[in-house]
């Protein structure tokens, strides 16, 4: 056998490993999708809040604001694990793999500690009426989540969760900017990563 060719399956085998190892079935046009999402609801929350800002009843508008604004973050969520999950099992079916293996279980376990984490303290945030603080703190724990999940999956995702962190903590350090910080993180930054991914590794 010719070195030429050694190193050509040499390669072949460091691929077929690295794929084995990597979940590669997250789809780069969902990170996109799911910005598109975290952008209009950062645009609807704005507009809300700035419309509440010369009503009467402080309290009262407080809480409906608070009730908005928690419906808007459940239905973006949802909308964005349900694009995440629809889009990765098109693309694992397209390239005839599994979507439910170990290494998106051990993926999965890897991010769900720091989300769980920033969710449970989240919620005690705003029962103690800390709402300036919840924006930069979700930011934080979000890229702690991405950066715990990296080992599993692309490159590009531990930098996206290092960028998150950095503005979460400028977040926690400007509060009152915290909602434009949330959607140049959840928004932009993931509109960026999802090009790059898909122009890297889908086109």
């Amino acid at each position: 056998m010719e070195q030429k060719d050694l190193f050509k399956e040499l390669g072949q085998i460091r691929s077929l490993m690295e794929k084995s190892s990597k979940f590669v079935s997250i789809s780069g046009l969902s990170g996109v999708l799911i910005g598109f999402y975290a952008l209009l609801g950062t645009l609807l929350g704005y507009y809300i809040s700035t419309s509440h800002e010369t009503s009467m009843n402080r309290l009262r508008d407080n809480l409906t604001l608070l009730n908005i604004f928690l419906i808007l973050a459940i239905v973006i969520l949802v909308l964005s694990l349900l694009t995440g999950w629809l889009m990765a099992r098109r693309k694992a079916k397209k390239s005839r793999q599994s979507i439910w293996n170990i290494t998106s279980k051990s993926l999965l376990f890897a991010v769900s500690i720091p989300l769980v984490t920033g969710g449970v303290l989240a919620l005690i945030l705003l029962s103690q009426g800390y709402y300036h603080l919840i924006a930069g703190m979700l930011l934080v724990f979000y890229g702690l989540a991405l950066t715990a999940g990296s080992i599993y999956t692309f490159s590009e995702v531990r930098w996206l969760g290092i960028l998150e962190i950095c503005l979460g903590v400028l977040a926690l350090c400007l509060p009152d900017h915290g909602l434009m910080l949330w959607g140049l993180g959840f928004g932009v930054l993931h509109i960026i990563y999802g090009f790059i991914v898909y122009k890297k590794y889908e086109s």
